[in-house]
This record gives C-alpha cells, sequence and structure tokens, in this order.
C-alpha cells in the first residue's frame, strides 16, 4: 500500500497485479509505503476503509482518492498458480506438479486447500458496507493506470519487471472453466464494469 499524501491520494496493492513493480517505481514519492508484512502490504478496501482512511483525512481534514487495479479473473489464477510453481514455495503452498486446471478446481472447494487459498479479488475490493475503490483499473491495460498515476503525481512512470510468475500452461476443460466462473461470479460482474 501506497499513500501520497500532497495529492491525496492511497494505492491499494491488489494481490497479483503489479503491486510489487509499482512499489519500487513510487517508493520514494509515497509519504507512506507498507512493503511487508503482506497482509498489511495487501491491505483490503473494508481495512483501509474501516481504519486507514478515515485516519488519514481526520488529520489531513482532506479526503483521499483510493485507487486499485484489478485483473481478469481467470489470469489472475493462473498468475497464482505460476506463482506457486516456485523451487522457494513452502510445501503446503506449491502447486508443483499439478495442472491448472486441478489448481482451479481446489480453489473453488469450500473450504479450499492451502495452495488454492488465494482469496478472491471480489473480496478484496469489495467494501462490507459504503464506499469501495473511487478509480478501479484493469491490470490488462495498465498503461491507463501509469497515465493517471502521472497526472496525478506530475512525473513520469517507469515500471520495472518485477515479482513475475514463471511462465506455464493454464488451460482448463469447459466444465472446469463454467465452475470457476461460477464460484467467482463476483470477481467477473466487477470486472466487467471496468471501462
Amino acid at each position: 500500500m501506497l499513500v501520497f499524501w500532497e495529492q491525496r491520494l492511497a494505492f491499494l496493492a491488489t494481490p497479483k497485479t503489479g503491486s510489487t513493480a509499482i512499489a519500487a517505481a513510487l517508493e520514494s514519492l509515497a509519504a507512506v509505503s507498507i512493503q511487508r508484512p503482506p497482509l498489511l502490504k495487501h491491505t483490503t478496501v473494508h481495512r483501509y476503509r474501516r481504519f486507514i482512511g478515515p485516519y488519514l483525512e481526520a488529520a489531513s481534514k482532506d479526503t483521499f482518492t483510493l485507487v486499485a487495479l484489478m485483473r481478469e479473473p481467470k489470469d489472475w489464477l493462473g498468475s497464482w498458480y505460476r506463482f506457486r510453481q516456485r523451487e522457494e514455495t513452502e510445501a503446503g503452498k506449491s502447486t508443483r506438479g499439478m495442472s491448472f486446471d486441478a489448481f482451479v478446481r481446489a480453489w473453488c472447494q469450500d473450504p479450499r486447500p492451502d495452495f488454492a487459498d488465494v482469496g478472491s479479488q471480489g473480496k478484496f475490493l469489495r467494501p462490507r458496507q459504503g464506499v469501495g475503490v473511487d478509480r478501479l483499473f484493469r491490470y490488462e491495460e495498465i498503461g491507463s493506470f501509469v497515465h493517471f498515476l502521472e497526472e496525478r503525481l506530475g512525473c513520469e512512470i517507469t515500471l520495472p519487471r518485477l515479482n513475475v510468475s514463471p511462465s506455464g500452461a493454464t488451460e482448463l476443460s469447459g466444465e472446469t472453466e463454467t465452475l470457476m466462473r461460477k464460484v467467482a461470479a463476483e470477481d467477473y460482474a466487477l470486472y466487467q464494469t471496468l471501462g
């Protein structure tokens, strides 16, 4: 999470949407940068609106614009699947030797096994009550987000490639794709609202 005090802007780091690269490029410009632990780095909309946003707005006597990125849901799951295939992934969370189809089927279970327990973007970005994100951008159109930041922060931004998931096959059977779209209905509904 990054907070730009003068610009009254806060960026939430939705997991697997380039937040590590964004933090690397912009951390020096931010008044507040929370990169560790992951629970705080990836502060949800609900936690921001309940705890951090009210504090910032009380201290500044002004409102902050809350921004975040969202990735196409199947692609987002694919990134998690590939990310957890890395050698350094702990045994219970590793997807090595598993197909993407098996990973997605496990993600669709309730409860989810540890290796597939990656949450959902819909839950991350949804407020429990009140207002959610003020500006939500598609990860696949990150250029629009960078342009927004350049205008808001008044500088040119070049994002490095960091924390990129390894390449790998992410095909699904028709049955698994249908199941995933049903379980991820909230994610797909939110993603379709983005222009």
